[in-house]
């Protein structure tokens, strides 16, 4: 042990101090990197913004060059655009849907298994946030606006044109919705949030466990070394502030266009002129909620989104009970139950479905899309659950982000997207038109055929408001970790300066293609960052069982009789990994 941690043993103070102190020193000494370099070592600081010296310009020099050459080639966007989803789809789906599988059974392994009891920050770790905290703050991060969008336009275009997967199911038909419904679990089930526990946990664990910057560069630690402060490392944060970036603005230009529909049907309604759904209308309420979104972002993450995140919890849990209250209550309990039942019973052979017959594109505007976006996603979701995860262990981080927040997408989805079947099937109404027509107004056009329209549409409204604002706020944040080295605090400048490039790179998305564009630049900036998450399987375990191996150590075990030694105080989380390695024998390095 170090010097530090002998004094630490002897000196005074309470029992909690003295555990902590002993606590960081053994963590310092026998499991962080030997390396003498900081979080933002080599940080430029001027006007205002303390950045990395090659992430941050090169990242703003290649956001600057798309911006200029789609504002400037604003008649030919649409259609490149389009021909890049088209092309990349093609080439790169079936890599999409295998990667995305194994994200799914290495996430479940590193659970499951013995690395399931370490903990995240290290053995005396506590936790930052309660777990009503953290639960609010990973629906507003992961999700938010794409439940809005799709919970009634997903199930109803399916029940419209059938997938392909369900060869012989008629449209409009009752098993066209409950295939309808599989589907549209499929997509906003497990394999979005294992993306998200993957990315989230290796942050988490690199940064907390480690003592390393909070950047994607310290994942490849086990690999790079020290050259994770090189160019290697810098190539690997700049890919990831691009997927970040456009994963980003998918969502706040998705969410966008749901406001302006939700204005347009409450104007139509209640005001002498008719808000027209348009791409200037859009891009005049992003300039406006951007700068709601700074206001929140510049007060941090525990002054302004937590709060956000937490209200938006509310708010989601009241527009639920609301709906499940004024629909048909009792159709969408049974619905919820039996969809659950059909999306496993598909679910294997589904997952692993490519479309290689039928000569369609089906899947690639649907699944393929919805991976690419998930995966570019996943810097900006992972990074957000890995800074507010501190003190869980690896089992309960893992099945609390893939199952819970599912189970709730499900609800969510059955919910919304049921009441939309029964109108279909027990009513002589249809919504399939009005979603083909304008994918933005399905939720508002469903909320025409049940009581309290106009209070459900305004809580649409303001729920997708806040949540473009909270998904702003952490992108904001996490781009700031991106582009400065890894630092936890950074000025209100920059929280500023990403908040409003986010909402510029959406509205030039809508400008340039809209819908398709947003696609596009989902899938394209997810292909490449699929590939650094494949990587990312490996070194995430390699860095685990060097902890684990670690806690099986002698110098360890007489860590832990010092500890109760002198305060009758049991770490958090090594009585487990102890009891783990005594019961099975096995008190080696993990080579199994």
């Amino acid at each position: 042990m170090s010097s530090e941690t002998d004094e630490a043993t002897g000196g005074s103070g309470t029992e909690e101090e003295t555990a902590s102190e002993l606590s960081e020193g053994l963590q310092v000494e026998l499991f962080h990197p030997d390396t003498e370099r900081k979080p933002g070592d080599t940080n430029v600081e001027r006007w205002g913004f303390d950045v990395h010296p090659q992430v941050f310009p090169i990242a703003c020099a290649v956001i600057a060059l798309f911006i200029g050459l789609t504002l400037a080639f604003k008649s030919g966007s649409a259609n490149v655009f389009g021909t890049g989803q088209t092309i990349i789809s093609a080439g790169g789906g079936w890599f999409y849907i295998l990667a995305v599988n194994v994200f799914i059974l290495v996430i479940l392994y590193f659970a499951l298994s013995k690395y399931g009891s370490i903990r995240i920050g290290g053995v005396e770790a506590n936790r930052e946030f309660t777990t009503f905290s953290w639960m609010a703050m990973l629906f507003s991060a992961g999700m938010g606006i794409g439940l809005m969008f799709f919970s009634v336009a997903e199930p109803i275009s399916h029940f419209g044109s059938v997938p392909p997967f369900f060869a012989g199911v008629e449209s409009g038909t009752r098993a066209a919705g409950t295939a309808g419904m599989a589907m549209t679990y499929f997509h906003w089930g497990i394999h979005p949030w294992a993306i998200y526990a993957l990315v989230g946990l290796g942050l988490a664990f690199f940064s907390f466990n480690r003592g390393l910057p909070l950047t994607f560069r310290s994942i490849f630690w086990p690999l790079l070394g020290e050259r994770i402060y090189g160019w290697p490392g810098h190539l690997i944060d700049i890919v990831s502030v691009m997927a970040t970036l456009f994963g980003l603005s998918t969502s706040l230009g998705i969410g966008v266009q749901q406001v302006n529909a939700g204005f347009t049907v409450l104007s139509g309604q209640y005001l002498s002129t008719t808000i027209p759904q348009a791409t200037w209308v859009q891009v005049v309420l992003i300039a406006g909620i951007t700068a709601i979104a700074t206001l929140s972002v510049a007060a941090g993450l525990d002054g302004g989104v937590r709060r956000l995140s937490e209200l938006n919890l509310y708010l989601m849990l009241a527009f639920l009970a609301l709906m499940l209250a004024v629909g048909p209550t009792l159709y969408l309990l049974r619905g919820f139950v039996s969809s659950i039942g059909t999306y496993v019973g598909v679910l294997p052979e589904l997952a692993f479905w490519t479309q290689t017959a039928g000569g369609t594109t089906w899947q690639s505007g649907w699944t393929i899309f919805y991976w690419g976006w998930w995966i570019s996603w996943s810097p900006f979701v992972g990074m957000f659950i890995a800074r507010i995860s501190k003190g869980r262990t690896v089992r309960e981080f893992v099945l609390a982000v893939l199952i819970l927040p599912s189970l709730f997408s499900f609800f969510w989805m059955s919910t919304f997207g049921g009441s939309a079947l029964f109108v279909e099937l027990e009513t002589s109404a249809t919504l399939v038109g009005a979603v083909n027509e304008n994918v933005a107004t399905a939720m508002f056009e469903l909320f025409s055929f049940y009581p309290l329209t106009a209070l459900l549409s305004v809580i649409g409204v303001v729920l997708v408001i806040t949540f473009f604002v909270t998904s702003s706020d952490s992108g904001s944040l996490v781009i700031d970790h991106l582009t400065s080295g890894g630092k936890y605090d950074v000025p209100v400048t920059q929280r500023v300066f990403w908040a409003v490039a986010e909402g510029a790179v959406a509205a030039v998305l809508l400008i340039g293609g809209g819908l398709g564009a947003l696609q596009t630049a989902a899938i394209g900036a997810g292909l490449p960052f699929a590939f650094v998450l494949l990587l990312m399987c490996y070194t995430v375990y390699l860095g685990l069982d060097s902890e684990y191996e670690i806690m099986e150590s002698d110098e360890f075990a007489e860590w832990v009789e010092r500890i109760e030694a002198q305060n009758n105080i049991v770490p958090a989380g090594s009585e487990d990994v102890v009891r783990e390695g005594d019961d099975s024998g096995d008190v080696t390095s993990g080579d199994d």
